[in-house]
Order: C-alpha cells, then sequence, then structure tokens
C-alpha cells in the first residue's frame, strides 16, 4: 500500500502527518510529492524517512496528486491511498477505507465527512455550496455522493492505473473532476465516513464567499466533462 501526500508550504503541518501516519499505518510505504515549496516542507518530510519527489514548479494540488500516482503505477502498489499534507486527515481511518478496496470490491473510497460519523461543519456557505455540488455530482454519478470535495481517498489497481495517465488539474475541482471521471468509468465508488481535524496552521484555499464562487465553477466544468467522451483508460501507446 502506499500513501500518496501532496504537499505546498506544508512545512508547519507536515510533520504531524507524516507522524499521524507512522502511529497508525506504519506498513504503509508513504510518499509525499512537494509541489515547488518554497518553504522547508521537503526538508522537514525527509526527516521521517519517507520518499520525497520534489516538483520543480507549483503544478497545483491536482499535479501533485497525479505525480503521486504514476508513482503508485510504476511501484505496482495495489492500493494508494490519498492523504493531505495538512493535517486534517486521520491515518487511524486509512483502515476503514482500504478495507472497503480490499474486502468490499470497491475500486475508490472516499472518506466522507459528511456522513453519519462524519461529525464535519462547513461554514454556511461553504455548506451550501458543498449540498449544491454533492447534488450534481450524485446526478451524474448515478448514486448518493455526499462529500465530492474529499480528498481523502482509498484507490484500488485500476483506479491508480486511470489516474496515473488521467486526473484533473483545475483549481479546487481536481477531487470533483476525479470522481466524475471515475463514475464515467463506471468504476464501483463507496464513500465512508470519516472523522477529520481542523487545520493546526495555516487556513483553507476556499473562504466562505470565494469557496461558494469556486463551487459554482466546479459545477460548470464537470457538466462540461459530461460533454466529451470518456477517455480510454490508458493512451495507446502504453498498452
Amino acid at each position: 500500500m502506499l500513501v500518496i501526500v501532496p504537499a505546498y508550504n506544508e512545512a508547519a503541518n507536515i510533520g504531524r502527518a507524516l507522524e499521524d501516519l507512522s502511529a497508525h499505518a506504519p506498513w504503509a510505504d508513504v510518499v509525499v510529492v512537494d509541489d515547488g515549496s518554497t518553504d522547508a516542507t521537503a526538508e522537514v518530510a525527509r526527516r521521517f524517512g519517507v520518499t520525497v519527489l520534489r516538483l520543480p514548479c507549483n503544478l497545483g494540488v491536482g499535479g501533485a496528486v497525479q505525480t503521486g500516482y504514476r508513482y503508485g503505477l510504476l511501484g505496482g502498489y495495489d492500493v494508494a491511498v490519498q492523504f493531505d499534507g495538512d493535517g486534517q486527515h486521520r491515518a487511524d481511518q486509512i483502515r476503514s477505507l482500504v478495507r472497503r478496496v480490499t474486502e468490499g470490491g470497491a475500486e475508490l473510497a472516499v472518506g466522507s465527512r459528511l456522513l453519519e460519523g462524519g461529525g464535519y461543519r462547513f461554514g454556511l456557505l461553504r455548506y451550501l455550496g458543498s449540498r449544491l455540488l454533492a447534488a450534481v455530482v450524485s446526478l451524474i454519478a448515478r448514486q448518493r455522493i455526499t462529500d465530492p470535495t474529499s480528498g481523502f481517498r482509498a484507490a484500488g489497481r485500476r483506479t491508480i492505473r486511470f489516474f496515473a495517465h488521467h486526473y484533473p488539474q483545475s483549481y479546487l475541482g481536481d477531487t470533483t473532476e476525479a470522481l466524475v471521471w471515475a463514475a464515467r468509468q463506471r468504476m464501483k465508488i463507496v464513500e465512508v465516513p470519516t472523522p477529520m481535524r481542523p487545520r493546526h496552521s495555516g487556513s483553507s484555499s476556499a473562504s466562505n464567499l470565494l469557496g461558494f464562487l469556486h463551487t459554482l465553477r466546479i459545477i460548470l466544468a464537470v457538466l462540461v466533462d459530461c460533454l466529451e467522451p470518456r477517455v480510454p483508460e490508458e493512451p495507446e501507446e502504453t498498452k
């Protein structure tokens, strides 16, 4: 199993996230993808003995996550877990996500903050935006999706291969569009209630009003996605 930790200027938080992984998922390999940080993110991560991939410039979280999936594909991993470097995700919840992939047949398991047991609270505008986005994604996926922006996910081998070749790059839309792309490939997607923490340091990249405006842009993006033909799961040259 591989844990992919995308990180951009998370020197104040990455150590706490890696300590959590060491305590609760010591069996997993960890790769930190440093997305062109200008602080000491990479140096802090290396102190924990994990693999650190440094991107030469900031690609955004989509590019960092895809880099992790490409690393996972080349390494032949059976399961890859997305785990944010800001300390919000809880490593003690990884087992429940991975179990749905290894035992439940899911190809993508998503940790939901909004299912019963998640207990996460958004601000009003972000909550309304999240509900609107969830309704649109549920309609496209033809199943109930409660938390399409959650970046806490476990992917099986087919999904690792797909995301290594195809992963959305849009700002704050990568998680939602990735879910839509997986659903359009008819992958089996499940949600698992997973409590998460507030950020310990720094702030979210989406404030209430800004987050709501980005939600509207993401909805437009996923609707455009649905007008386009499905991409092949693997480029022809890799077959």
